[in-house]
């Protein structure tokens, strides 16, 4: 008989993950936790997610000794990715923060920020602050995100520093 995958312990995302704006990290594959602490922590603010997700691409093998086609992994692509906030009546919100054109790091602690669980490390720069203008909702400022290199996914998160 084989193994069965291990039972999850199942979570609700809200109050758990975080997310930062962390401008700069020098290996993506390795954020220390002075460069995470110099970040922004960005969730309790954030009203809506879209993206952040990779998908991979396969690509065709065909041979001529074989009516059946065999496939190969092929491109990684993330799709164009959005965290949208809450705008605030004085002007005094995310727009100061992400600027159009910044580049730096959105950060995803999934399980929250635990040291020895996963994050994911998204290098990226602003597009566009949209303003989302509705009639019956609270007003909101869209933020969109180019993804410019692979993310680093399942990165350990480092240990807390300090007493």
């Amino acid at each position: 008989m084989s193994t069965p995958i291990p039972a999850s312990t199942r979570y609700y995302r809200r109050g758990v993950t975080k997310v930062l704006w962390v401008p700069t990290i020098a290996n993506k594959q390795t954020p220390s936790r002075a460069e995470l602490a110099a970040g922004t922590s960005l969730e309790a603010e954030t009203g809506a997610m879209d993206g952040w997700q990779t998908t991979s691409e396969t690509v065709p093998t065909p041979a001529l000794g074989s009516r059946f086609t065999s496939v190969v992994g092929g491109e990684i692509t993330a799709d164009d990715s959005s965290l949208t906030f809450w705008a605030s009546k004085n002007g005094e919100d995310v727009r100061t923060l992400l600027v159009r054109e910044a580049s730096g790091f959105v950060v995803w602690m999934d399980e929250g920020d635990v040291p020895t669980q996963t994050m994911d490390v998204y290098p990226v720069t602003v597009t566009s602050q949209a303003k989302v203008r509705e009639m019956d909702n609270a007003a909101q400022i869209m933020c969109q995100f180019a993804i410019t290199s692979e993310p680093a996914e399942n990165v350990t998160i480092p240990a807390l520093t300090g007493p």
